[in-house]
This record gives C-alpha cells, structure tokens and sequence, in this order.
C-alpha cells in the first residue's frame, strides 16, 4: 500500500469515528425520541445514559490512533456538548437553605447484617418522616424497637414501613404486588396534610431476553393509579422504584411528580451499588410541594444508600 492508499485508509477510518460521534450525540440528546427497542433494551440505555460519556475518550483515542484530527475534535466536542446541555444542569448544585420538614428514605436490604447499626445511622440524619423498605419477619422488630424513642407513630405493612415524629392517619397497604411493597399514610405535616407512599417496586435484570422490566412496570402502573386518585394535594413518593428517572418507562409517575434530586440536588446522587454508585434506583418524588435541597446518606450495611430531601410545605389547600 503506498503512502496516498494508506492517507485515504486514515480518512475512512476517520469518518466512522465522526460518523459514531455525531450517533453518540444524537442519542443523548434525543434519547426521548428513540424507538422501543426489543427487550426494553431502551430503558436500560436510558437508565445508564449519564454514562454514555465514557464513550468520549474512546472515540477521541480512536480518532488519535488514526492520526486524524479532525475526528478527534469532533468526537470531544459534539458528545460532550449534547452530554452537558442534557446533564450539565445536574451537576449544578441547586440546594438551598431552609424547608419545612426532612424525609428519609433507604432499602436497607432484607439480608442486612446490623439492623440496629444501620437505624442508629439513619438516626443521625435527624428526619421527621422516615421510610423502609424491603424490611423481613427477622429485621422489622430490630428496627421498630432501635426507632421507638425517636418516632412515636409508626406504621408497617409487608416489607414496608412508615415512622413519623408528626401522626400518622389513614395508613394502609397500597396492592402493587401479590404480597405488600407499598404503602400510604397522611402524615399530620406542618401547614396541613401531607400524603406519603412508601414504594418498592420489583427488581429488573439484564438477560438473554433483554431487560426484564415488566413486573416492575406493572406495579408502577398500579402505583400510579393509586396517586393519581390521591385527594390529599400535598404528596410524597418514596422508596426503591428500581429505576431511573431518565427511563421512559417511569414517565406515568414522574410527569405527574418532581424528582426531589433534580430540583434541588448536587449531581446525580447515585444510590446503588451502595460501595460504588452507578445509578439512582432510590427517589423521593414530590406533588404540590418543593425539594429544599436533596443529599444521599452515608453508607450502612445495606446495598443502597439511603436518600434525603429537606422540603417545603406551602399551606394544604384542602386544610
């Protein structure tokens, strides 16, 4: 091969790096837009999406193995501009002082070893309204005699469980699942009545058949209905929702509600693996009222982070 077959090999080369950069950016940008893919295969992408950044300096050190320039600078910079315009806002820290009650909710994981270490933890961060999830026949009385002193109202239901320092009325299951992983009580807030659901959606995996989400997205549907319906104006929803808000398939409940996280967080607060955060699979959805500001916990013995939002209650109008 002489030297011009061999520059015109480069520039091929080249043009694929562009050509998947510009791809890159193009979903990023309009991951919105992108068709459902088989398997749900679309939903995980969208879950992982803040990741796609970690293409970029592949693209770039393929570009520079190839001695094209040009490439390179494009596959830094038009990637990385659709990235930022889509998550530049999140790494902002948009917190703010004040609010009128602190919620808290963490997994603490059904195998937990140390159920007492991990409500002392949760202790510390001083909430008004506490919630639990994934709670087992063994841990449940460790965590309810560990919490007594410090929430006087107190509501458990299947895996699921309430503490308030505020009183709790009209607590129920909510029927999301055959057995119960979800809850509603009304917490007498500050200014009024305040709605909570604690939730823990289905797990998903990633498998020969793709991303097996559809338990999870029945529940959710289920879930949804049940705060749609909800009378009180004032709402919170919290727990494991086992997803992403950038995932498409938890739009029937994010249209309606705010993530706490992204109103008024400090990056992505990624929540699970607890020893190395990849995603934010733990949420506090919020309704007719706003997130102060939003932080994760540090880590206990479970396998999620625990997530908080210190929030503002405007008068309930129904009070």
């Amino acid at each position: 091969m002489d030297a011009a077959a061999r520059r015109r090999w480069w520039r091929r080369r080249g043009t694929a790096v562009i050509g998947c950069s510009v791809l890159l950016a193009m979903g990023i940008a309009g991951h919105g837009l992108l068709p459902r893919l088989p398997g749900r295969m679309t939903s995980l992408a969208e879950t992982l999406l803040p990741w796609s950044a970690l293409a970029v300096p592949v693209l770039v050190a393929a570009a520079l193995l190839r001695r094209a320039a040009v490439a390179a600078a494009v596959a830094l910079l038009v990637p990385t501009a659709a990235w930022a315009a889509v998550f530049g806002g999140a790494l902002v820290d948009k917190s703010a002082p004040g609010g009128d009650l602190t919620v808290v909710s963490h997994n603490v994981n059904q195998a937990n070893p140390d159920p007492v270490g991990t409500a002392r933890s949760l202790l510390a961060a001083g909430a008004d309204v506490l919630a639990l999830e994934e709670l087992s026949p063994d841990t449940a009385p460790a965590y309810a005699r560990a919490l007594a002193d410090a929430y006087p109202y107190h509501f458990q239901q299947g895996t699921v469980g309430l503490w308030s320092v505020h009183p709790l009325r009209d607590a129920r299951a909510v029927p999301i699942m055959p057995w119960t992983r979800a809850m509603r009580a009304t917490v007498d807030a500050p200014g009024g009545r305040l709605a909570v659901y604690v939730a823990h959606l289905p797990s998903v995996r990633v498998g020969l058949s793709g991303f097996t989400t559809r338990a999870r997205d029945e529940a959710l549907s289920l879930l949804t209905a049940e705060v749609r319906a909800e009378p009180v104006r004032r709402v919170v929803v919290m727990g494991d929702l086992n997803g992403s808000t950038d995932d498409r398939a938890l739009r029937p409940l994010t249209d309606r509600l705010v993530s706490a996280q992204a109103e008024a967080g400090a990056g992505f607060g990624f929540t699970w693996p607890a020893r190395l955060p990849a995603v934010r699979i733990d949420q506090i959805l919020l309704g007719g009222v706003r997130a102060a500001s939003t932080w994760t916990l540090p880590a206990t013995a479970s396998d999620h982070l625990p997530v908080a939002a210190r929030i503002i209650l405007p008068p309930d109008p129904g009070a």
